[in-house]
């Protein structure tokens, strides 16, 4: 793949008093022939993350349409597994709704938080209501601290859900950073996501995370995008094919774009997420510091 880069679209610092900064986990869904909504997570001055969305022209991504006001989805009640934050998973359209997979964040006291899946719909992409206050993918064996999902597909009448599983803590400079790997399961139901499903890709070399898996349809096999972080502060994008969605080989050299030598995506590239439109094929990612400086766009180059 060849992509090329468009530029920074967007960045809420200091918007509102919900949206201080970052634009967290770009997720783009086609809104109309004319409109690219964007979801994501915008952290406030504690750094809790709520769910809102840019509108982007179609015809032209870096132009922006409008801006929510308010979160689509805020954080919940206290007490509950998403009261410090949620984040996007992925949004999809099925039936007459619109189903918002999102990963709710948990302050405890004795590991750094804890990260579980919910679900939330809506009727107009403007207002989510979830379908329940605890998650639909909660913690198992092998991923006491995170299970998040962040691809979902119905195929041949079963749910099939990419997710990242993680069961420890990498201490870099003194600090605890999470250690995942990717997994997918499948179910009879959107609401009921159970057992522990298959490993997919695992880390490797210097690397102890890898998550973020957006996965697509292309050219007959699939395709997926992850984000790999490295014991030496690396935090970049990759990719990998499989024929079956759960047998994988990677191929992080061939996904065509990385670092800026300057500016705000020169450290780090992170969470890409795809959307085809027109016959164009468009990448949203975040930059350095997971996405506290905003979104960016590129455009598959390759033909």
């Amino acid at each position: 793949m060849k992509w090329k880069k468009r530029g920074l679209v967007f960045n809420p610092r200091g918007m509102f008093s919900w949206a201080e900064d970052t634009a967290l986990t770009p997720t783009p869904l086609l809104v109309d022939e004319e409109t690219i909504r964007i979801y994501a997570g915008f952290r406030d001055r504690e750094g809790a993350c709520r769910i809102g969305f840019v509108d982007l022209d179609a015809a032209d991504s870096l132009k922006i349409k409008r801006v929510s006001e308010s979160p689509v989805l805020d954080i919940g009640e206290p007490g509950s597994f998403d009261d410090n934050g949620v984040i996007l998973g992925d949004v999809i359209r099925h039936d007459r709704t619109i189903l918002m997979y999102y990963v709710g964040f948990q302050l405890v006291r004795k590991v750094k938080f804890l990260a579980f899946t919910g679900l939330a719909i809506s009727t107009d992409g403007e207002h989510f209501e979830r379908v329940g206050k605890v998650p639909v993918l909660d913690r198992a064996d092998g991923a006491r601290f995170i299970r998040a999902v962040h691809s979902v597909m119905m195929e041949n009448g079963k749910w099939r859900v990419w997710f990242a599983a993680g069961d420890g803590w990498e201490i870099l400079g003194g600090k605890p950073f999470p250690r995942y790997n990717i997994r997918c399961l499948e179910a009879d139901s959107a609401t009921e996501l159970r057992g522990n499903g298959r490993l997919c890709i695992d880390v490797r070399g210097d690397e102890y995370r890898i998550g973020r898996p957006r996965v697509y349809r292309i050219g007959g096999r699939y395709v997926m995008f992850y984000t790999r972080g490295t014991t030496q502060g690396g935090y970049l994008a990759g990719m990998a094919v499989s024929d079956d969605g759960l047998t994988w080989t990677r191929r992080d050299e061939d996904i065509g774009i990385g670092l800026s030598d300057s500016g705000w995506d020169s450290r780090h590239l992170c969470y890409p997420a795809l959307i085809e439109h027109g016959g164009r094929v468009l990448m949203f990612y975040n930059g350095n510091d997971m996405g506290k400086e905003g979104v960016g766009c590129a455009e598959l180059d390759d033909g």
